[in-house]
Order: structure tokens, then C-alpha cells, then sequence
């Protein structure tokens, strides 16, 4: 299998017939052995009886349906693991991507890269959505230290391996580009087309941008210290006793050259809150460390990523 398109829906019923004609359309004179994975999250407006037909016409048409609704990453989780293609694109089910982009989206794959991000360079969405998305991006590229115009694009390409390696939860798939380069992938970006929603209606808000900002925070800390946490909290650790010895060392001096009572004197207090500040963040380092060898070797999970062998028997 060429290609894998993985679509999730929620309470798109108006849009489906149109997405089956307009992914149909755009890859019929491709040549390309392709599967579209529909993954119900929750439907309640009749959308799954829909797929379910597109399903039996064509066995090329896939459908999972979830017991309730658990969000768009859960359900872009689902159907990268039933995904068999080489090459796997998620793509919105509301029309507003455009599968016309899909074989552009092949070739820069074909060129060598591991994942290619779409950029709506003309975005038909409103300001108030436009705006926060624009401060979003550039945020999330300065932290990641991986500049795209547009993490928030669900059509993008992806290598098969790739996806392998990458376990999603709360709102990270718009962040698997930056996950990919962690472990060494080739990320390209390049201007898609994108429409303004013809039905339906949009389900974002402000609560998920909330979601998004946490999801960043997790995502900078497994960029950096997933597999060395008590790089991170050992460092403030040592930032908090040398803080509080300093402390210590002024309080002694006030005791004995100034005569100051030391039951008075406030920096006696901070002298033990940033001692016992700093045993917490080593304790809490070190069992940080516990958890993550605990993580890797039960699961056999390494902490590196092959990109190919040669003359290697033995496997890396």
C-alpha cells in the first residue's frame, strides 16, 4: 500500500459525500494504491451511517467508530495504527483541506523528506482564529527550535516509520513535526490550499487553545529531558542549595557581627525553604530517572532512532 489517508469526523455528515468525490477525483489518475481511513469520534448527526455506506461501496473506504468522542488526536492515534501505506496524510473531514494537494504532498515525500507540513498561506478562516494561530506558530518554532508557518495544518505527510515512533496524547498531533526532528527526521513545509467551511460547524475554541499552550510545555520537556529529566530538575536542585547556603551564610554573618536575632530575621526562613526546595527537586530528578529506565526497558523502547544500516546482521 502507496498512501494512507487518515480522516477524523465528528458531525460531519453534510461534508462526507463531498470528500469522497473530491479524494476520489484527486487520485484517480495518480496510480497510487491508496486506503482512506474514517475514524468516527463520536458522531451524533448520522455521519457514521454515511461512512458506513462509503465503506461497503468501496473496500478502499475505511471506517472506526469510537464509543464516545475523545478528540481529534485520539482519533488521528487510531487511525495512524491502522494504517498500512508507506506514506500516511491526515487531513480534515470539513472540506476546508483540499485533496488536490495530496500528490504534491508525495513528491516532496519522494524528494526525501520524512514529513512535509501543509501551510495555509491563504487561510479562510476568521481573524479571531487567524491571529492566535499566528502567535501560536511562531512560539511553538522558536521553542521547538522546528520554523513552520503553520502547525496547526492537519494535511501533512508522513513516513510510515516515523509515525512508529511517536506515541500521541491530549492535543499533540499538531506538534508530531517537532516530535519527528527529535529523533532525527527530514521536515519540509509547503502552501496548501485551504476553503472556507461549507457545512457544519467549526469545533474550536478557546478551551482547546488553553490545551494546546500545556501540550507545548510537555512537548518542550520531552524535546529536551524525556530521557535525562534530572538534567532539568537536578540543575534548580543545585540552583536552590547554593541559593540557600548564600542565605545561610548572610544570616550567620547578621547573627554574629550584627547581633541580629536570627528568630527575627526573615532570611533564616528562606534559608530553609530553599534547602528543602533543593532536596526536592534532586529527589524529584532522581526518581524521574527511575521512571524513565523504567519506560525504555520494559517497553524495549531505545533511546535512538536508525535511519538505515548497511553490512549490519545484528539488529541496531
Amino acid at each position: 500500500m502507496d498512501l494512507s489517508i487518515v480522516v477524523p469526523i465528528f458531525n460531519e455528515s453534510d461534508n462526507l459525500p463531498i470528500l469522497c468525490e473530491r479524494v476520489t477525483a484527486a487520485l484517480a489518475e495518480s496510480g497510487i494504491g491508496y486506503e482512506v481511513i474514517l475514524v468516527d469520534d463520536g458522531s451524533t448527526d448520522g455521519s457514521f451511517e454515511i461512512m458506513k455506506g462509503m465503506a461497503l461501496a468501496d473496500r478502499r473506504w475505511k471506517v472506526i467508530r469510537f464509543r464516545r468522542n475523545f478528540g481529534q488526536t485520539a482519533a488521528m492515534a487510531a487511525g495512524f495504527s491502522a494504517a498500512s501505506g508507506r506514506v500516511v496524510i491526515p487531513m480534515d473531514g470539513d472540506l476546508q483541506n483540499d485533496p488536490a494537494d495530496i500528490p504534491m504532498l508525495l513528491a516532496k515525500i519522494d524528494e526525501g523528506y520524512d514529513v512535509v507540513s501543509g501551510w495555509r498561506m491563504n487561510r479562510q478562516d476568521t481573524f479571531s482564529r487567524r491571529l492566535p494561530s499566528v502567535l501560536a506558530n511562531r512560539l511553538i518554532s522558536r521553542l521547538t527550535s522546528v520554523h513552520l508557518h503553520d502547525y496547526g495544518c492537519t494535511l501533512k505527510a508522513y513516513r510510515r516509520e516515523v509515525l512508529d515512533g511517536i506515541n500521541l496524547y491530549g492535543e499533540m498531533h499538531r506538534f508530531v513535526p517537532a516530535l519527528a526532528s527529535q529523533i532525527g527526521a527530514r521536515v519540509a513545509e509547503l502552501p496548501v490550499r485551504h476553503h472556507p467551511r461549507l457545512h457544519g460547524t467549526s469545533k474550536y475554541g478557546l478551551s482547546r487553545t488553553m490545551r494546546v499552550v500545556l501540550d507545548l510545555m510537555t512537548v518542550m520537556f520531552l524535546l529536551s529531558y524525556s530521557t535525562k529529566p534530572i538534567q532539568l530538575f537536578g540543575k534548580w536542585g543545585i540552583y536552590s542549595f547554593f541559593a540557600g547556603t548564600l542565605s545561610g551564610a548572610i544570616t550567620l554573618y547578621m547573627k554574629l557581627f550584627e547581633h541580629t536575632s536570627m528568630n527575627r530575621n526573615p532570611l533564616l526562613i528562606l534559608t530553609a525553604f530553599l534547602l528543602f526546595m533543593g532536596v526536592q527537586f534532586i529527589a524529584l530528578g532522581l526518581l524521574g530517572e527511575l521512571n524513565a529506565r523504567t519506560y525504555y526497558e520494559a517497553q524495549g523502547k531505545p533511546i535512538y532512532a536508525v535511519r538505515e544500516t548497511i553490512n549490519v546482521d545484528r539488529e541496531a
